[in-house]
């Protein structure tokens, strides 16, 4: 379910972004330029998470 939500949220900032940068460059607004730039960023975005590490850091050393 986490994909889907994190595809959804994605698909709309994304959609939100191309309107605004296609409004103010003049340009047409293309719905099928947001849609494949949210997969995009819906991969990459889980890429990242998995390369980041979860586990807390522990810190050695003098206090």
């Amino acid at each position: 379910m986490r994909y889907f939500w994190t595809f959804f949220w994605t698909f709309l900032l994304v959609q939100m972004l191309n309107y605004v940068v296609s409004s103010m460059s003049g340009t047409e607004f293309n719905f099928v330029t947001g849609t494949i730039l949210a997969v995009i960023v819906t991969v990459l975005l889980f890429i990242v998470s998995l390369i980041i590490p979860n586990d807390p850091v522990e810190h050695h050393g003098a206090h």
